[in-house]
């Protein structure tokens, strides 16, 4: 039924072409991906636990498995494009990938060069501090001094955070937040602004090494991103989203990723 009115809206916008030859030429990702029998998305693997790569070199995580799992709900073939997060809207726009399902925040910055489903997951920043600021350390407000270099990974929301919430402290900023967090680690920062999940599963990786303010102290929709103009995509996107929330799809793969750790041996 949904492809026969998705049909029946092809038809009519083919029909208002003199009308409007932008939307007449704007053919949704939907066909462009049953077309090339498979779905591109793309992600930046180091993400815990979203996306990652195994020591087997095969791409896990709970993004990977909900790609996979849409994939297979269209017909196509999955194929993972692992990308730099400084350049992956930019992979998106440039028809390398897709769509991208990669642990992104939802931003009015972002949003400005793609669409976003629905959420999908919401998180929030929390703190790794060094042992040595236990007591001292207890929120992101006692951060927010000269004293103390924060760091976190470059064009990311903890980069925000860190602008908005403590722009008294030194900042530094890497390639990577596995770079990052070793920062204070090896003892040359004070404490690491992640997402709360990595954070989480970080901090019991290494236990001892770190001190996790597991309270977040940020609202963090994420959601996948699309290039602009393709309702029908958004569309299906979202009534995905749906499908699997209410089935218990989600709720499986979820729990695999959030609620186990069966999956650490897989990239320790």
């Amino acid at each position: 039924m949904k492809r026969f009115f998705r049909a029946v809206a092809a038809i009519a916008l083919a029909s208002t072409a003199t009308i409007n030859v932008a939307s007449a030429n704007t053919t949704s990702q939907l066909q462009q991906i049953t077309q090339d029998g498979e779905l591109r998305v793309c992600f930046d693997a180091g993400y815990m636990p979203f996306e990652m790569t195994a020591k087997n070199g095969q791409y896990i995580g709970f993004d990977i498995d909900l790609g996979k799992q849409m994939a297979r709900a269209m017909g196509v073939k999955y194929t993972p494009v692992n990308t730099a997060w400084d350049g992956i809207i930019p992979t998106l726009l440039t028809g390398k990938c897709h769509m991208i399902m990669g642990g992104m925040t939802i931003t009015p910055q972002r949003n400005m060069q793609v669409n976003f489903a629905d959420p999908y997951v919401v998180i929030g920043q929390s703190i790794l501090v060094s042992p040595k600021l236990e007591g001292k350390v207890t929120s992101y407000r006692d951060l927010n001094d000269e004293k103390y270099t924060v760091v976190t990974k470059l064009g990311t929301t903890g980069e925000g955070a860190i602008k908005r919430y403590l722009p008294k402290a030194t900042t530094n900023l890497y390639e990577t937040q596995s770079e990052a967090v070793l920062e204070v680690i090896n003892g040359k920062a004070d404490a690491f602004i992640y997402d709360l999940p990595y954070n989480a599963i970080y901090s019991a990786e290494n236990k001892g090494q770190l001190i996790h303010i597991e309270e977040p102290f940020t609202y963090e929709p994420l959601g996948w991103a699309v290039r602009q103009g393709d309702p029908d995509f958004l569309n299906f996107l979202n009534g995905y989203l749906r499908q699997i929330k209410g089935d218990g799809t989600y709720d499986r793969i979820y729990d695999k990723w959030f609620k186990s750790d069966a999956w650490l041996k897989q990239v320790q």
